[in-house]
């Protein structure tokens, strides 16, 4: 009787605990590159969602002090973000321009308006149409980061490009 129920008990647990594992046969279309997308639409894996470009393809560029020339890396973001927009032609873009505490009201404002036409002359001339861009400076007015250090200041002299769903004319 007991090795009845042996014979029984052993074939059917092997045969369950192999129903368990939907891998088994390494065929997980996830791993195969198949048709199946493992990410969740809007998320920021969609490749053509909003936070996609803001957090992957990045949404600003940063400048020396009282500069407004683009550097090296900051073309390399630009150039992402123009594959981006090219693909997902749904998509304007708001430039702003800003700029650290440093400096007057006045010469801040002129500075992050520059720094806002630089990022919209290099996405110009690299396809995207002039109407699909917009500037606005708001020189040192909008900081993120307060405090009278240099790691602050480097945060906010910065131009970021934000998405919007056609503009207003």
């Amino acid at each position: 009787m007991k090795l009845k129920l042996i014979t029984l008990v052993i074939p059917a647990v092997l045969a369950l605990s192999a129903c368990t594992n939907a891998n088994r046969f390494d065929n997980d279309p996830s791993l195969m590159g198949g048709g199946i997308t493992s990410y969740e639409p809007g998320s920021a894996q969609d490749p053509q969602s909003p936070l996609y470009f803001q957090q992957t393809i990045g949404d600003r560029v940063v400048f020396a002090v009282d500069q407004s020339s683009l550097t090296d890396e900051a073309m390399r973001v630009l150039d992402g973000q123009v594959s981006w927009l090219t693909t997902n032609a749904d998509y304007n873009v708001v430039i702003e321009g800003h700029a650290d505490e440093q400096g007057t009201r006045e010469y801040n404002l002129a500075l992050g308006a520059r720094r806002a036409n630089a990022v919209r002359e290099y996405l110009m001339a690299k396809g995207l149409p002039a109407g699909r861009l917009q500037t606005v400076s708001y020189g040192k007015e909008r900081p993120l980061e307060i405090c009278s250090q240099e790691a602050c200041y480097a945060k906010n002299r910065r131009a970021v490009t934000l998405l919007a769903n056609g503009f207003n004319s």
